[in-house]
């Protein structure tokens, strides 16, 4: 079998009890078990979150001729309940066939005796190694954090079943060391997400220079939304761009890497694959007329990579884009919009501008800069 079509579907699983979490009225929990008993590993994934939509689980798709019966039997075990079923539902799963031939089994249910709780419960077993599984799934929880979803805290927990009989456990919170509140706006979470995801990313990869680590103070960080109009055509969308510019003493440190810029992707509160909408709308941004010169913006699957042209070594530059419904859930799919991303993108650079006074000067704006304020400017990043 073709491992990454399981580690796709782990992370789709995961996301759909992300988004039941986000339904739900109450603090949420979201656990995630990898059980390995060589050779089997069994994932469990389960949330407290509002009870689970079967239809839901109807559209998962997986690559079905990567798989092998003697790798995985393609069966999901579901247990779900919402808060008002007086019983816990359970139901087994084939994803082996075609679409049409996936089968649906309903098996006996467990009353509830009058408790109120809602949550569910996907399980899977494979014959695989823990090692692949592990670190797609630490990585999602990782991007996850840069939303700060208020009402979710999640764990993922391994468990060997080896003689040492090792038990390691990750709790990843959203709101840690987090001045934010409930009442705080997506776009404000994904500021301060952001800054928290780049200061440790920074940090971590310059751990052997001390001189160039990263600190708020070195941080500038902005923020655009743009918004489209609701309609019986269009479900209303809304693009949130968070662009992070660090600075550091240090050259060297950055020398390999600072002239390449991560672009994070997210779509509807859950990290997601570079669209040929958003790729379109980096390149077509005047990005002259901010003082940068691309070289070229390439999909990277989880991420888009951007080059730039004379950037210096001491500065790095982040950014993360999120297009998202209007109402949750949404109640149709559609593609991002290249005009909207293209928009929220730029009115980050307008507020960058704004609040950051000769930081991202054009060429133009450089030919007139008086030479005292040239110290300052980024002229040697247009040629």
């Amino acid at each position: 079998m073709d491992i990454s079509s399981v580690q796709k579907l782990c992370i789709d699983l995961i996301s759909s009890a992300v988004q039941r979490c986000r339904l739900s009225e109450d603090l949420c929990r979201l656990s995630v078990v990898l059980k390995s008993s060589p050779p089997i590993i069994r994932v469990s994934i389960s949330d407290t979150g509002t009870g689970s939509c079967l239809e839901e689980f109807q559209d998962l798709k997986c690559n079905r001729e990567g798989i092998g019966t003697e790798k995985w039997d393609g069966l999901l075990s579901i247990k779900t309940t919402s808060i008002s079923d007086n019983k816990i539902y359970h139901y087994h799963l084939n994803l082996r066939g075609s679409v049409s031939a996936r089968r649906l089994t309903r098996l006996p249910s467990i009353l509830k005796n009058d408790a109120k709780f809602s949550g569910t419960e996907v399980c899977l077993s494979i014959s695989e190694t823990i090692d692949a599984l592990l670190n797609d799934i630490k990585h999602y929880f990782q991007k996850m954090l840069i939303l700060k979803i208020p009402s979710v805290a999640a764990e993922l927990v391994i468990e060997r079943g080896d003689a040492s009989g090792l038990r390691c456990q990750n709790v990843f919170l959203p709101n840690e060391c987090s001045p934010l509140n409930f009442s705080s706006s997506n776009v404000e979470r994904l500021k301060s997400g952001l800054e928290e995801y780049v200061l440790k990313h920074r940090n971590s990869l310059n751990n052997k220079c001390d001189s160039c680590f990263c600190s708020r103070e070195k941080l500038k960080i902005s923020s655009g939304v743009a918004r489209s109009m609701e309609s019986h055509r269009s479900p209303g969308l809304i693009v949130e761009a968070v662009i992070a510019i660090s600075e550091h003493s240090e050259s060297l440190c950055f020398r390999s890497s600072g002239n390449k810029t991560e672009v994070l992707h997210f779509k509807d509160f859950s990290p997601s694959s570079v669209s040929i909408a958003s790729l379109n709308a980096l390149t077509s941004i005047d990005w002259r007329s901010y003082g940068l010169t691309l070289v070229s913006a390439v999909d990277q699957v989880d991420h888009a990579l951007i080059e730039w042209e004379s950037l210096p070594p001491y500065r790095h530059i982040d950014m993360v884009i999120h297009c998202y419904h209007k109402q949750f859930p949404g109640k149709c799919k559609y593609q991002p919009d290249r005009h909207l991303i293209k928009k929220g993108v730029k009115l980050a650079l307008d507020d960058l501008k704004e609040k950051h006074t000769g930081l991202l000067l054009s060429a133009h704006a450089v030919k007139l800069c008086p030479r005292p304020c040239k110290l300052n400017c980024w002229h040697h990043l247009v040629i």
